[in-house]
């Protein structure tokens, strides 16, 4: 496998990780006290634990285009996170901008 294709890859997983990070912060915040530590502290660690996959990825991509293959699948897995574990909605604006930020990644690879 191509080793570009690899990061790319790579990169995609690192936004989900990320944004199970998130989710633990969120939880952290939720809740009677201000901050639930052990959630926090969890949501930290997955944090730090991405720090290893952007090494290998950031010397393959150019950080321009890791910025936007970083971004989209992170908006996706947010949006997923926040309507069916949150019970939030999202507006048609909002579903609007996701399909244009996936377009976006379509372009980037076509042309980038």
């Amino acid at each position: 496998m191509d080793k570009k294709l690899l990061a790319l890859i790579v990169t995609v997983g690192l936004a989900l990780i990320s944004v199970i990070g998130d989710y633990f912060i969120n939880l952290a915040g939720e809740g009677r006290k201000y901050i639930i530590t052990r959630w926090f502290v969890i949501g930290l660690i997955i944090y730090a634990s991405t720090a290893f996959g952007w090494f290998f990825v950031m010397k393959h991509i150019k950080l321009s285009t890791m910025g936007v293959y970083y971004a989209v699948p992170t908006i996706v897995f947010l949006a997923l996170i926040s309507v069916f574990s949150f019970k939030e909605s999202i507006n048609i604006y909002e579903v609007l901008g996701i399909i244009l930020a996936i377009l976006s990644v379509v372009l980037m690879a076509k042309f980038a």
